[in-house]
Formats: structure tokens, C-alpha cells, sequence
């Protein structure tokens, strides 16, 4: 538990060593899902590592995802078999091996109406069936993702009470992944490479790279410091062409908007809308776990040259999702529902065309004037492969000694199976985001009563998942807590009413004036 355990005291003593000369395999800047997946992927096969990044755990655009396990369905209807099939291969790893905790399966409504014409049907049903097929072939059981299939009118409605009713012919209903958070999905992977002896250093910004060093500023004390290393792996993301020019991409931006689910008259079950005059273009409303719905998602070109840290969404996006996601549902959406909006960027490789159109592979790439391993592409759903395939590169490049990569059979932190996660001692919510941990999350509110007390009325996030986040899961100060462990920040409403309390607890925590160890 102590050796997965992120702190500020751990960060302190882990730079001090490598600020003092000590010399590690690896050097991985960003602190992402690709990055942390890198750190794990190369801790677990023995060698030394060192992660570097500028802000915070899933900082950037790996807590602004759709909060979706892929199974590549819209890769196949675009032809790309083989990414299609990478993706099921992936999110099977995730559902049953990696991060059962963490994932769940998710019912989706694909609506049908008197003016949906029959070959589209035709064409989405058949995608759908083919995307069976590639669930059967990763070996995924149909327990957890069910086989798609037609339901009538009433049953739709059944799924998705706020569907609009007239004109409604039936549904296709079928299954894929979901995540129960994304950047606690980073913050896994984290914990569990540094359990594996790697050094997670937040607020260290790298300022210049080589194949064999990093150049980065300590954000919490201004000092210059020197990283060495065997190899260093840009896993920056969008802004991996801050550090290495030679990388050229196309960030798009993706928006969505978080409305209250009750006001949407939806239940569990997902809906996906078709986007008017596009082919195998949905939007989706997507309802969580605690009462809110995602509803996204765009696909437009970043503009300006200088990708944000924070990106924000566009008016004319919330106009476009408001008008694509209403024309489903019996109540139209005004931006009265909206709670809140997020954004986030792709990383996508320059090429010709829409950035709706670029392919979402990944790609490692070898700067042939400073011999730094770039990782870019891809998305969240196969991280795993592409920090398999980073660190199979830094291994030839650097002519290090490693082990296999073994991360595909490799649980995350907190991970069990389903059947253990089901008789964990702890309510659901806490298993939800904390697996095999979620009773010692609990236990801090029960030694002691004000840990044990929600952050505002009608909060289900107590007192005591801030203290563990300082302790154990490398959180710095309130905004690391509101934005990145509990996602209260989403809703802006929310933020403000835990902020003050949450500031206080960091700030006793960190002087170590409340909790436990």
C-alpha cells in the first residue's frame, strides 16, 4: 500500500534523487493515460523510470474524454478492421483483467423513427452485428456486453423515458464499455506504476529534451532541474511539438456539455443520435453513474497555432449538441439544462482532410536530430498498446535489458474481478471509484466523524476521499481534488460549494493535521 501511495512527501524525496545525478532507464513526459501507461508498462518490465509532468494526473486530455470503452465500431463502418479489432482486443483487457473497478458495461439506444430511412437502419444494424463479432472474437462474454438487437417502441421507451415518443418505430439496442472516470483511471495506472518502483513527479515542467536528459522547472519551488536518463519518451499529447518540433499534428476539439439527467427524462440506457447529412456520425447522451449526462460529442479543428493547457468549449458546439441531441427527446434541450461543459483535444497526426475523417491510430515516432521517442494518436481506449509499443521502441533505441511487456495481464490498483468487487464491504459508489481500497476509504470516516461528512449538502463525496486523494493519490491543492479525483469541478455550481472545505482539508492534510495514514 506505502509504495503505490502518491504524496508530496514522496515527490520530494524521489526529485531530490534524481536532481542529484541519479541516472533512470526512462524518462516519460506527461502525465496522461498514455504517459502513466508508458511509466507502468516500463516499471513492470524492470526498468527504472521517471515521469515528468507539468501540471497535475490527467491534467489534460485524458479526463475530457466521453468517458467511453471503445469497441471500434465507428472504425469499422470506416473500413479500419484492424483498428477496430485492437480496440475490442483492448477493451476486453480493460473490462475483465485491467480495470473491472473501474468499467462497466453501457446499454445504447440507437432510435428509430417513421423518417429514418431503412437502409440506415440496415447499415447501423449490420455495423453493430459486425462489432459482435469482434466482441466474441476478443473473447469478451455476452454477460457483460450483451448481443445487439431490434426492440419495439415501448421497450425503447422503457430504456429511455425521455425519447421522443411520436414517430418512434423501435430501437436497435446494443453494448460497449464505460468508464467510471477517466482521470481515476490515470490516477490507477499511476499508483500502480509506482508500486512498481517508477517516480510520478507532478508540477515538473519539462522546458527542453534530448534522448538522454530532461530540462524541466519545479512549479512548486521555481528551481532548474536535471533529469538523466537511457531514453526519454515524449508522451505529451497535443503539445508534443513544444518539446519536439519536428512533430506536427492536427489537435481537433471535442466538446461536450453535462446536464442534469432527471431534467433529460433518460434512465441508464445511452442514446445515440444521428447527426443530420453525416454518415456513421452520432451524438450521444451518455448518463453517469451520479446523476448527470454527457452529451457529445464534436469533431473540429483546433484553431490557432498554440494548443490551450484548458480548452473550453466553443458557443457554436453547445448550439450544434443542443439542437442534434433534442431531436430525440421529448423535452428540447435549452442551455437552461446545461450544468456545465467541457473540452478536450486529439492529438491526431497531420494529414489532408476533415479531422472527422483522420485515422485514430497511433504512431511512434524517432526524432532523428535529438533521439527522443515521440507517442502520439490513438485514444483512450487503446493506451495500453500504445504504451506497449513506446517502450518497445525506447528498449531498441536505448539497447536496453527489459522484460516482455505483461500490462494485459497486469490488474490496476484497487482491481479484482467482478465477483470480488460485488462482496466488497462498501457502498457501491466508493467500489465504483476505489475497487479492493474502497473500505479503507471508508474506514477514515469512520475514525473519524468529519471525515465521514459529504463537501456541501446533497454531495455524495465526503470529507475523507479528499484525505485519501493527498495521501495516497498525489493530489497538491484543492483544484487538483475538485477537477481531477472527484470530477466535482465538471459542474461548476458543485466546485464552488466544496471549494473552501476542500482547501482546508488539503492544506491540513499536507501539514499533517487530519487523517490517518
Amino acid at each position: 500500500m506505502i509504495r503505490a501511495s502518491l504524496s508530496a512527501r514522496r515527490r520530494a524525496r524521489e526529485l531530490d534523487a534524481l536532481a542529484s545525478g541519479e541516472r533512470v532507464d526512462i524518462v516519460v513526459v506527461g502525465g496522461g493515460v498514455t504517459g502513466a501507461g508508458i511509466a507502468l508498462d516500463a516499471a513492470s518490465r524492470g526498468l527504472s523510470v521517471a515521469l515528468v509532468e507539468a501540471h497535475d494526473l490527467a491534467f489534460g486530455t485524458s479526463r475530457w474524454s466521453s468517458k467511453l470503452v471503445h469497441g471500434g465500431l465507428r472504425y469499422l463502418a470506416n473500413g479500419d478492421v484492424a483498428l477496430a479489432r485492437e480496440s475490442a482486443a483492448e477493451r476486453h483487457i480493460l473490462l475483465t483483467r485491467t480495470a473491472p473497478h473501474l468499467t462497466r458495461g453501457l446499454a445504447q439506444l440507437f432510435p428509430c423513427y417513421d423518417h429514418t430511412p431503412r437502409a440506415e437502419r440496415l447499415v447501423t444494424a449490420a455495423g453493430l452485428h459486425a462489432g459482435d463479432a469482434l466482441r466474441r472474437a476478443a473473447g469478451t462474454p455476452s454477460a457483460l456486453l450483451p448481443r445487439p438487437r431490434s426492440v419495439p417502441a415501448a421497450e425503447a421507451l422503457a430504456l429511455a423515458p425521455g425519447l421522443r415518443p411520436a414517430g418512434l418505430r423501435g430501437a436497435l439496442l446494443s453494448f460497449d464499455g464505460a468508464l467510471t472516470d477517466d482521470a481515476r483511471l490515470v490516477v490507477a495506472l499511476a499508483r500502480t506504476a509506482a508500486a512498481h518502483g517508477a517516480s510520478v513527479l507532478t508540477r515538473l515542467t519539462a522546458t527542453d529534451v534530448a534522448s538522454d536528459r530532461v530540462l524541466a522547472r519545479d512549479e512548486l519551488t521555481g528551481e532548474r532541474v536535471e533529469l538523466r536518463a537511457r531514453q526519454v519518451v515524449n508522451a505529451a499529447g497535443v503539445w508534443a511539438g513544444r518539446l519536439v518540433p519536428s512533430v506536427r499534428l492536427r489537435p481537433s476539439l471535442g466538446s461536450h456539455l453535462v446536464l442534469d439527467t432527471a431534467r433529460t427524462g433518460l434512465g441508464e440506457t445511452a442514446v445515440m443520435v444521428p447527426v443530420p447529412g453525416e454518415r456513421n456520425r452520432f451524438v450521444f447522451l451518455l448518463p453517469q453513474p451520479h446523476g448527470v449526462t454527457y452529451l457529445g460529442i464534436t469533431d473540429e479543428p483546433l484553431s490557432g497555432d498554440e494548443p490551450p493547457d484548458v480548452p473550453t468549449a466553443p458557443e457554436s458546439d453547445v448550439d450544434f449538441l443542443l439542437q442534434v441531441g433534442s431531436s430525440a427527446l421529448a423535452t428540447p434541450l435549452t442551455r437552461d439544462h446545461v450544468l456545465g461543459t467541457f473540452a478536450g483535444l486529439r492529438p491526431l497526426l497531420d494529414s489532408p482532410g476533415r479531422t472527422a475523417d483522420l485515422s485514430r491510430k497511433h504512431a511512434v515516432l524517432t526524432d532523428e536530430h535529438t533521439g527522443v521517442v515521440t507517442i502520439v494518436g490513438g485514444k483512450l481506449t487503446t493506451y495500453r498498446r500504445m504504451a506497449q509499443d513506446a517502450v518497445d521502441a525506447a528498449v531498441r533505441a536505448a539497447g536496453l535489458a527489459a522484460r516482455e511487456c505483461r500490462t494485459a495481464q497486469l490488474p490496476l490498483f484497487g482491481a479484482a474481478s467482478r465477483p470480488e468487487l460485488s462482496v466488497v464491504e462498501a457502498e457501491p459508489r466508493l467500489v465504483g471509484r476505489y475497487g479492493t481500497e474502497a473500505p479503507r476509504v471508508a474506514a477514515l470516516g469512520e475514525v473519524d466523524p468529519e471525515l465521514g461528512r459529504p463537501l456541501f449538502p446533497g454531495c455524495e463525496v465526503t470529507a475523507a476521499e479528499v484525505v485519501w486523494a493527498v495521501r495516497h493519490e498525489g493530489a497538491l491543492d484543492a483544484d487538483d481534488v475538485l477537477h481531477r479525483r472527484t470530477r466535482l469541478g465538471l459542474v461548476p455550481e458543485h466546485a464552488e460549494a466544496a471549494r473552501a472545505t476542500v482547501t482546508d482539508l488539503v492544506e491540513r492534510t499536507l501539514n499533517g493535521l487530519v487523517g490517518t495514514p
